[in-house]
């Protein structure tokens, strides 16, 4: 592969670009479960908050999954493929904002990534790409949304499920990575990028992108 695999947002509207292959590689800290180059997305509203609301639990506890933008948004195929992997069961979780919340969270990433790509993916759909020698993964999706089965074949943009906040998700977002293997266990991360999206920097003016990939903390909206 010449450069990074160029794929449709995976999404309509506009969201947050958090834990992005702009700033840092790997993003997420971790070139586990082919991750390296994956990036997540968290849903905002036309001013741009993840959720409209902000009460003690924001700042003390947890908050429900349907409090967020995000949570139940329609989650979109990135390119044309043939749905390879498909898991769903895995329950959403109550959301974390508040630091008191996230602290206990944390000590249990060891534990989650020792059960399994289940416990640390939650419900997801896999695509192969034509050729078969890249795959991409779309994780963290609402439990009983899925609409495709394996062996299916979808076109950019049809709807794949609904994002949710399974698996190792502090918050509704949807991840998205592109990977050398259908096996999230051995698979090693691929390059990607995105066309035509319009992008919010966290400094500056609104940009219009060909394609690329968002930076972090920027808001992205797809131009179709």
């Amino acid at each position: 592969m010449t450069g990074p695999l160029l794929l449709r947002l995976p999404f309509e509207g506009r969201w947050l670009t958090q834990n992005s292959p702009a700033r840092r590689v790997p993003s997420h800290g971790v070139d586990v479960l082919g991750q390296r180059y994956a990036v997540d997305f968290v849903g905002v509203d036309e001013r741009h908050r993840t959720a409209a609301v902000r009460d003690w639990r924001t700042v003390l506890g947890t908050e429900p999954a349907e409090r967020f933008v995000s949570f139940g948004r329609p989650i979109l195929a990135p390119a044309a493929g043939t749905v390879v992997d498909v898991h769903d069961g895995e329950p959403d979780h109550e959301a974390r904002r508040s630091q008191v919340a996230l602290l206990p969270y944390a000590l249990g990433q060891a534990a989650r990534l020792r059960r399994g790509v289940d416990a640390v993916a939650g419900n997801r759909v896999v695509l192969a790409l034509p050729g078969g020698n890249a795959f991409v993964a779309l994780v963290h999706l609402r439990a009983g949304s899925l609409r495709v089965r394996v062996g299916q074949q979808v076109a950019a943009g049809d709807q794949l499920a609904e994002c949710g906040n399974s698996g190792n998700s502090t918050q509704p977002h949807v991840h998205v990575q592109a990977m050398d293997s259908v096996d999230l266990g051995v698979a090693r991360g691929l390059p990607i990028g995105f066309q035509r999206f319009r992008e919010w920097p966290r400094r500056g003016r609104p940009l219009a992108r060909d394609g690329g990939m968002p930076g972090e903390g920027s808001i992205v909206e797809p131009v179709r």
